[in-house]
């Protein structure tokens, strides 16, 4: 799995929790900043969570579902002042591989929680989306 390859967390990408969320916006200073969840509407637990969250859920937006479009939807994350994806997703994966094209960085998307301290770090950088070891198929 990109989990088991990579080193990063297998559920944290997926289960977007708000400390993790918080974890990677706040050393950027982003907190204060509205924060777009793009979303197929197959986890709507995570949406729900984040929404409920007394830090960060005041913050929270959605694309209106008459407004959502794919083209839209990639242009608005690739356009990001910093994108939260799931590694394990063809979505994110191209939506990563564009910023870089781009030479946009803030993308987090391989992390795991540091052993000692219990913060949230990124185990394998930018290069990873692109590593046929870790992505198979994917890279």
């Amino acid at each position: 799995t990109v989990a088991r390859k990579s080193g990063c967390d297998p559920a944290a990408a997926l289960e977007m929790r708000p400390d993790y969320i918080k974890a990677i916006l706040d050393p950027l200073g982003m907190l204060q900043y509205p924060i777009v969840v793009i979303t197929d509407d197959r986890h709507s637990a995570v949406l729900a969570r984040l929404l409920a969250d007394p830090d960060i859920g005041h913050l929270i937006r959605t694309v209106p579902e008459e407004a959502c479009w794919i083209g839209g939807d990639l242009t608005l994350a690739i356009m990001s002042n910093a994108f939260i994806g799931n590694p394990a997703s063809t979505f994110t994966g191209f939506i990563a591989k564009s910023r870089l094209a781009l030479g946009f960085g803030h993308n987090y998307l391989f992390r795991a929680r540091d052993k000692d301290s219990g913060e949230w770090k990124t185990v394998c950088g930018d290069h990873c989306i692109f590593d046929k070891s870790i992505m198979n198929v994917m890279s």
